[in-house]
């Protein structure tokens, strides 16, 4: 058989079963999903692999209509919608008459995808768009899905807490499924023994922001699709004595990030501050390791030296790809532009100016710096005030329009419609009140050997975090008044377990909490919990989900509407 792939799907499939487990399988080719005929193939049967989205079934059928119903043997089609059947795409494939050609119409329900050991997501780019601005709630359905089936493997989850109006609506939705199917009251002894659902729109302000950890500037910077990421070669290429640069690699040099590598898992949360100083003491370690064999003397020695290679040639390769990286990652950081977005950043984020206009942004937009870079301090600006002054919003409005072109105006009503770039209402800024309850901003951060969250942005602890820090100790009663003053509703639920499953906790033993972020989450607020997880006194342990992984740029992409030009 063959297979077409939405090329949406190729990478998160890609972590869940890759082409050698498919090939035994008898997949003998794969295509990407496009217009006009499929590529020939001597395979009796072809199975799309597609997200319910009807300019998919466009696609489909034209590949379809195209096929050569002439040639001998017939192929056989078959389509399978992740996550879901739709009907509304079956109907259309019906009315464009081929809905009668797929022999199997199924569903494969890959909602949460694991992305590493503590960090499940389900890669659903638009639901953050969805939600806000269409109030299209399958998304939520989709991970109020995937909690159930989280459920029947690792136990029902006796608390849930939760704030924001997605978070409601996913709690109500797993309830009802739960009273739906009484079968799914299952005796297996629960894993988690917290759910914390949280909308992203409670904490607009932590995406905006530029990372400061080393996995948070590497996707800030290069983009991690899928924990891969794509590098310039030119800092890969292996230096040959006397050849000097002829023959520089092009193909971009794509490297897979997770915590399997030991090197990347160490380093990975760490302030970018503190990375160099690791990788020069683990670049002592490795030579003072190869530098042993000159020691080896018996056969014994020899025998364990060579046994121990593989292991330290891995090491070694690792080390060089990541002070590559390092040294990739320092030219921006160092530059005069990063400092300078990052000063008004840190500005706004502890409340110096917030309430007008902002002579940098300016600059920016009259040196025409990419749109996304101005959109991300302007919404920064406003959601650290509040929203803006009705005349601030409009000069900025009127500054972007000009500069960029009017076709923009969508992209700024979308914004301003999810609550990132809006008029203050009620005259009242409610930041500062906000800010100095949950410490979101603390002025002497030690990045080197943090002792708290506030580490990933450099002096800002992200919201996020702050909430679920707060959750596990001392509980949200202590901040019931802040709580009022972000966006939401917010709730407690019992999930009665069988007799016999409660947990009794042993000395010592840490609770575990499932925090799952509706609209997406940044790999420094991850970084941010696997902190507050490893803390000595902490007692809480956090498990990662999310509908997408993001950061300030694909975040605020993912809101940007484009405007085609009439074709005249």
């Amino acid at each position: 058989q063959a297979i077409v792939w939405d090329e949406y799907l190729t990478g998160p499939f890609g972590l869940i079963a890759q082409y050698s487990l498919l090939k035994e399988h008898e997949v003998e080719k794969m295509f990407t999903l496009k217009p006009g005929r499929l590529p020939p193939a001597d395979v009796k049967n072809i199975i799309f692999f597609v997200r319910p989205k009807l300019e998919l079934m466009d696609i489909i059928t034209d590949n379809v209509l195209r096929e050569d119903r002439g040639r001998s043997p017939q192929r056989d089609f078959h389509i399978l919608f992740v996550p879901r059947r739709s009907l509304l795409c079956e109907q259309w494939l019906k009315e464009q008459g081929v809905l009668g050609s797929f022999i199997h119409r199924e569903q494969y329900s890959l909602d949460l995808i694991p992305f590493d050991g503590d960090l499940l997501s389900m890669e659903s780019e638009s639901a953050f768009k969805e939600c806000y601005l269409e109030s299209d709630q399958t998304s939520l359905y989709h991970a109020a899905k995937g909690l159930m089936t989280l459920q029947a493997l690792y136990g029902t989850i006796p608390q849930i807490f939760g704030k924001g109006d997605c978070a409601r609506h996913v709690a109500n939705m797993m309830i009802r499924m739960k009273r739906e199917f009484p079968g799914s009251q299952n005796s297996i002894f629960p894993v988690f023994d917290t759910l914390l659902l949280l909308d992203r729109n409670v904490d607009l302000l932590t995406p905006l922001a530029t990372q400061l950890t080393y996995e948070g500037l590497i996707d800030e910077i290069y983009g991690i699709q899928n924990t891969y990421v794509k590098l310039p070669p030119e800092k890969f290429a292996p230096k040959k004595q006397g050849e000097g640069g002829k023959d520089l690699p092009t193909e971009p040099k794509k490297l897979q990030l997770n915590s399997a590598e030991e090197l990347y898992a160490e380093i990975r949360d760490k302030n970018f501050n503190a990375v160099g100083s690791v990788l020069s003491k683990k670049a002592k370690i490795i030579s003072a390791a190869f530098e042993e064999r000159h020691h080896a003397k018996t056969v014994g020695e020899i025998k364990q030296f060579v046994s121990q290679l593989p292991h330290m040639q891995a090491a070694r390769s690792s080390l060089a790809n990541h002070t590559s990286i390092a040294e990739l990652i320092k030219d921006i950081t160092t530059s005069e532009d990063f400092f300078d977005n990052l000063t008004v950043e840190q500005e706004f984020m502890s409340g110096i100016d917030t309430d007008k206009v902002n002579n940098y942004i300016e600059d920016c937009i009259a040196q025409k710096h990419p749109l996304i870079k101005i959109l991300r301090l302007v919404c920064l600006q406003s959601v650290c005030n509040s929203g803006l002054k009705q005349k601030v919003l409009d000069h900025y409005k009127r500054e972007i329009l000009q500069t960029y072109g009017y076709e923009h105006i969508l992209t700024l009503n979308n914004l301003e419609k999810a609550g990132l770039l809006k008029p203050q209402t009620g005259g009242r800024n409610n930041y500062p009140t906000i800010r100095k309850t949950l410490r979101l901003w603390m002025d002497d951060v030690n990045e080197q050997n943090p002792n708290d969250i506030s580490y990933v942005y450099s002096g800002y602890a992200p919201l996020s975090v702050r909430l679920a820090q707060l959750l596990a100790r001392p509980g949200w009663r202590s901040i019931e008044e802040v709580l009022k003053m972000l966006p939401g509703p917010h709730f407690e639920e019992r999930q009665q377990l069988p007799t016999g499953l409660q947990k009794k906790r042993q000395q010592g033993e840490n609770r575990v909490t499932l925090v799952f972020f509706l609209g997406g989450v940044t790999y420094a607020e991850i970084a941010a919990l696997r902190f507050l997880s490893q803390m000595e006194d902490g007692g809480t342990e956090y498990i990662i989900a999310t509908t997408k992984l993001i950061n300030g740029t694909t975040w605020i992409k993912s809101l940007m509407e484009k405007l085609e030009p009439a074709p005249f």
